[in-house]
């Protein structure tokens, strides 16, 4: 068995999550009487540790490995204990067993509470032990290039990842000092040093080479993984194996809305969020604000500017209008010490109390409160022949906010390196999307707002 390898991490997570589901529901809904019938008991286990594994195997729960970031596990765990409490409701429900709210209740927030310690203690202590020199996996790195010393340097700055660097091999003269040794020396050092992994550079390696290293770790179980070569055609494109029967096809980009129960757990949460804001902010505030917008300029108490949102689609987006009427509002970005910005408007775009009736939109599924931000329609059509994989962006709703906006890309885009940097930011958003990402945005977004922004003009 190859040294560094977890074996009976998640079994032993598997094996410890029914132990303690069983315990809670004994304790808290056995024990006290809420199910009479023994025999509705022993269904109710058998109900329960099912629908358990069938959610994890499901939602993907124990998927987790050295490289799997905290909001990652988080969120998987939200989504477990969400479903897993619908079951329950369900399976009460289906059995006309006396259905005692508080009880279940209580039974989900302990169960909830408890799981949840338990992903942090084994998460942390296993990131704390790994940086103590233990569960660590050995690799090498198999060709000398930019992305490979990148590698390099993430795994030198990361311990917490458990990974042990032993050195680089290529052929190319010019890393002579640098590499630990050839590539003809390979099978030798991984054999005599108990390699774990290889990390092949695919721009540097010929066909030959990596078939026959393929070969060889896998008749000696050894991981062989392969980094892109720089500016080739998968380089920081995410990418997916999937089969059509037995036929492997590769997928450059995953969209996770398109899996029904992302899709529909954001557009939920859009609609609960923003008829909270609608009904509880928009109502006084549209009127109070209106006439301080009306006091100073003449035109409408809302400005309606077309954006592109979805698939490329047109919409009308709403803000609190903090300009004069002009001519170039769809087409110029407000500036620093932009003349057409009202005293009003300066106040209002200064604390984004301007944004607030994109609610309206989220509303009515045109945006969601967190994605990339739309941008006016002559932007998109200007900077989709000038970015490469511009338009990704919009294969999500728009959002109020979004990471590239809590990253420091708010407002203005000067200059063309800005955009593309924003752009990529929001590629990354779409592919690593989750519930709990669009929390920590949503909790980074307000505390920028309480503090001054210097691009907020």
């Amino acid at each position: 068995m190859n040294k560094g390898y977890s074996v009976y991490l998640r079994p032993f997570m598997v094996i410890l999550d029914l132990i303690i589901l069983n315990l809670f529901f004994y304790i808290l809904i056995v024990d006290r009487g809420y199910i009479y019938d023994p025999e509705m008991n022993i269904r109710f286990y058998v109900g329960l540790n099912i629908g358990w594994l069938l959610i994890s195997y499901i939602i993907g729960l124990y998927r987790v490995y050295r490289f799997t970031r905290i909001v990652k596990i988080v969120g998987a765990t939200i989504n477990q204990l969400i479903i897993f409490s619908l079951l329950l409701s369900s399976l009460f429900s289906w059995s006309y067993v006396l259905l005692h709210k508080q009880g279940v209740a209580l039974y989900i927030v302990v169960f909830g509470i408890v799981i949840f310690l338990i992903r942090f203690f084994m998460f942390y202590g296993l990131k704390n032990y790994r940086v103590s020199g233990h569960n660590f996996r050995s690799i090498i790195i198999v060709g000398h290039n930019n992305n490979s010393v990148r590698l390099h340097n993430l795994i030198e700055n990361k311990p917490e990842y458990g990974y042990k660097f032993l050195g680089f091999f290529s052929d190319n003269p010019k890393h002579s000092k640098s590499i630990k040794g050839k590539l003809d020396d390979i099978k030798k050092y991984v054999l005599d040093n108990g390699v774990n992994e290889i990390y092949c550079t695919l721009g540097e390696i010929d066909y030959n080479t990596i078939k026959d290293l393929i070969n060889f770790s896998e008749n000696n179980m050894v991981v062989i993984k392969f980094i892109p070569e720089e500016k080739g055609i998968f380089d920081g494109r995410a990418l997916k194996l999937q089969y059509y029967d037995f036929q492997p096809i590769i997928t450059l980009r995953e969209n996770p809305f398109e899996d029904s129960i992302p899709r529909y757990s954001k557009r939920l949460f859009d609609i609960l969020f923003s008829s909270f804001i609608i009904m509880f902010v928009l109502s006084w505030l549209v009127p109070i604000l209106g006439i301080f917008i009306k006091l100073e300029s003449k035109g409408p108490i809302l400005f309606k500017q077309k954006r592109n949102g979805l698939g490329g689609s047109e919409f009308g987006i709403y803000k609190f209008r903090s300009m004069g009427v002009n001519i170039d509002s769809d087409k110029k970005q407000a500036v620093a010490n932009d003349p057409r910005v009202t005293k009003i408007g300066a106040f209002i775009r200064s604390t984004s109390i301007d944004e607030l009736p994109q609610f309206i939109n989220v509303f009515l599924g045109e945006m969601s409160v967190v994605g990339p931000r739309p941008h006016m329609v002559s932007h998109t059509d200007y900077y989709s022949k000038i970015i490469d994989k511009y338009l990704v962006r919009q294969m999500v709703k728009p959002g109020i906010t979004g990471l590239a906006q809590i990253r420091g890309f708010r407002g203005e885009t000067e200059t063309v390196n800005q955009m593309s940097s924003r752009a990529r930011i929001d590629r990354f958003y779409i592919e690593n999307w989750s519930m709990l990402l669009d929390a920590k945005i949503i909790l980074k977004t307000l505390t920028n707002s309480i503090g001054k922004d210097d691009k907020a003009y």
